[in-house]
Parts: C-alpha cells; sequence; structure tokens
C-alpha cells in the first residue's frame, strides 16, 4: 500500500497560480501511476490529471488543459501539479491518488489523499 499527502492550497486571486505536492510513503512510489481529483462543494468528484510511473504519459481533462501540469519527482517520492491561469470555477479540494496501472488511475485509484483546500476568489 502507499500512503498520500498533499499540500500546497490556499488561497489565489483569480489568474494567480498555485503548486500543490503530493508527498507518498509506503510502498516505492516509482512503481505508482498517479493522478489529481477535485471535488467542488455540491458536486462530483471529477478527474483532473494522471501521470505513468515513469512520467511518459500525461492525461488532463478538458476543463484544466493548457492551464495545469502535472509531474513527478520519483527521487523525492512526490508528485505535483503545477495550476496556472486559476478560475474560481477551480476553487475545490484537491485530492492526490495513486493506482499502479495509468488506465486505472483515472478512473478506479487505489488509494487517496486527504485532500487540500484550493480557493479562488474573484
Amino acid at each position: 500500500q502507499v500512503q498520500l499527502v498533499e499540500s500546497g492550497g490556499g488561497l489565489v486571486q483569480a489568474g494567480g497560480s498555485l503548486r500543490l505536492s503530493c508527498a507518498a510513503s509506503g510502498r516505492p512510489f516509482s512503481s505508482y501511476a498517479m493522478g489529481w481529483f477535485r471535488q467542488a462543494p455540491g458536486k462530483e468528484r471529477e478527474f483532473v490529471a494522471a501521470i505513468s510511473w515513469s512520467g511518459d504519459s500525461i492525461y488532463y481533462a478538458d476543463s484544466v488543459k493548457g492551464r495545469f501540469t502535472i509531474s513527478r519527482d520519483n527521487t523525492k517520492n512526490t508528485g505535483y501539479l503545477r495550476m496556472n491561469s486559476l478560475e474560481p470555477e477551480d476553487t475545490a479540494v484537491y485530492y492526490c491518488a495513486a493506482h499502479r496501472g495509468f488506465a486505472a488511475v483515472r478512473s478506479t485509484p487505489g488509494y487517496w489523499g486527504q485532500g487540500t483546500q484550493v480557493t479562488v476568489s474573484s
């Protein structure tokens, strides 16, 4: 198993940027694909981005493509989500997720972090 802890959330003005981090422990992080999801108040949790264990495969939701960048540093057991040009619609709790398979982490992750709040003001 793997444990995931998100950090880096906060309050930012529209048009600003944040970088979220996902620190992993337990099983070797390098053996897992990882992804990011978010859940806004009153809405279902939705997929944001995913990256394979090697970093050679990346997939973004249409709503964030061109604004968000997912990356990982396996030597630090850490994944990242850089968010640029943030909009009020991006306000949500952001969750880190992991699974051994790249396809599965985009839909049915095996492990979840506790989430970090991102609030974008007008």
